[in-house]
């Protein structure tokens, strides 16, 4: 039952990111890959109250990942465009500053 529940969260995870990062390659490999190594890293955890705890994580992830993330995309004008979905209703965003996500670029 505890093996279907982590697949489970384990494709919530995927879909999450594959939402939020439609397009983008990097993003899309690197959560992946980040998101495969958390799960392995916790294997053989063997206490039912401890995979439980990991199984709510990585369900609040993932709906922190679908609801509090957006993707800012770069415009023909040479500024970034920041369009919250439906799933972001209610959610307080914190958009950063130009200079910000120029550095990260």
């Amino acid at each position: 039952m505890l093996r279907g529940e982590a697949l489970s969260a384990y494709r919530a995870l995927l879909r999450a990111t594959r939402r939020t990062f439609p397009g983008d390659a990097l993003m899309l490999s690197e959560s992946a890959a980040e998101i495969r190594g958390k799960f392995e890293a916790n294997r053989h955890v063997a206490s039912e109250a401890d995979i439980r705890r990991l199984l709510d994580d990585a369900r609040e992830a993932s709906r922190f990942i679908s609801t509090m993330i957006v993707q800012a995309k770069l415009d023909s004008n040479g500024a970034y465009v920041v369009k919250p979905s439906k799933e972001h209703a209610g959610a307080t965003l914190e958009i950063p500053s130009e200079e910000l996500l120029r550095e990260k670029v």
